[in-house]
């Protein structure tokens, strides 16, 4: 019996040649990434500019600052004019995470600083002076110990042993020669140290032959801080109570002058603040209102704009009563 054998098909035409007269259709190549990279496209920069006003100097102060390459520096210049136009005190200023660069175009100074790491717990940081020829020099150790820290710092050019500080969790102290006039060189030791003791916080200040005493009490509704200095016994102590969210009341006392002053405060949220003190020591009245965050930025008050209004009322002299006020404002260009 013969088999059969299946013969593969045909393969298929070949395809027509192409026709000169038709037209291809269109394909838009892919641009090459630009060589500088997305940070340095051809874009301004946004501009920042800050004006402040005292009424008390008649001064303007205005601050002109933008970021470039993606935030990474600040260009700033900042100076100073009165009421007749002239200018004075002009800054320029570049600053970056590591470098810093700040010029006095009037005295033509400069005052650079830097800093860098070595691994992730040595720091360095340099400050130099070009007009004076000073700087200073600090290093910094985080120890293995968290809240530990070693600090080294001296004067360039060196005028003897640097300064070393030991900061812990309960304070630090500091190691440094001291010169004084028809005296040899000695070292003198300076620090603080604080505890928790009781439901308070007791600190203890020493520098040269000074000694402060401290102690902090404080709870939600009221803080009393008494305080001595020694040798010299000088006593003084702060009361403070708050009667609500928004008012607070503050006295101070120092009984070895029998001074005193005290401090109301009232606030409306963030933006709005109430204060009015007495000072016996310059037997002067006063009373301040700030519209905007008083410790805060322009930036982040109403139309980016601080207002403060404040009247002084001498105590022997009433008709010499000033009132004065400051106006901070920022534009973003």
């Amino acid at each position: 019996m013969a088999t059969m054998v299946e013969t593969p098909p045909p393969p298929p035409p070949p395809p027509p040649p192409p026709n000169p007269n038709s037209l291809a259709p269109l394909t838009l190549a892919a641009e090459p990434p630009s060589p500088q990279g997305p940070w340095l496209w051809n874009r301004r920069p946004s501009i920042r500019l800050t004006s402040e006003f005292d009424s008390d100097s008649s001064i303007f102060f205005h601050k002109i600052s933008c970021k470039f390459l993606d935030s990474l520096a600040k260009l700033k210049l900042s100076f100073h004019n009165n009421n007749d136009g002239e200018i004075f005190d002009p800054q320029l200023g570049f600053i970056s995470k590591h470098l810093s660069l700040h010029y006095d175009l009037q005295n033509h100074n400069a005052l650079i600083k830097g800093c860098f790491d070595v691994g992730s717990r040595l720091h360095f940081n340099a400050a130099h002076d070009v007009k004076a020829q000073q700087g200073e020099v600090t290093m910094v150790a985080d120890l293995a110990d968290p809240g530990y820290k070693f600090e080294l710092s001296s004067v360039v050019p060196a005028a003897g042993f640097p300064k070393a500080t030991l900061k812990f969790p309960l304070g630090e102290i500091s190691l440094e020669e001291r010169e004084e006039e028809e005296v040899k060189k000695t070292l003198s030791i300076n620090g603080i140290l604080q505890d928790q003791i009781l439901n308070g916080v007791f600190s203890a200040q020493f520098k040269d032959d000074d000694l402060k005493l401290r102690y902090l009490y404080k709870d939600e509704q009221m803080s009393f801080i008494p305080s001595i200095s020694l040798p010299s016994n000088a006593v003084s102590f702060a009361f403070k109570r708050r009667f609500g969210p928004s008012d607070k009341l503050s006295y101070w006392y120092n009984l070895d002058s029998n001074y005193w002053s005290t401090v109301y405060k009232h606030t409306v949220g963030k933006e709005y603040k109430f204060k009015a003190g007495y000072d016996s020591e310059v037997r002067l009245g006063w009373a301040s209102l700030w519209v905007g965050d008083e410790e805060g930025t322009a930036k982040s008050a109403p139309m980016k704009m601080k207002v403060q209004f404040m009247l002084q009322v001498p105590q022997d002299d009433v008709h010499s009563s000033a009132l004065m006020f400051r106006v901070k404002k920022r534009w973003d260009i």
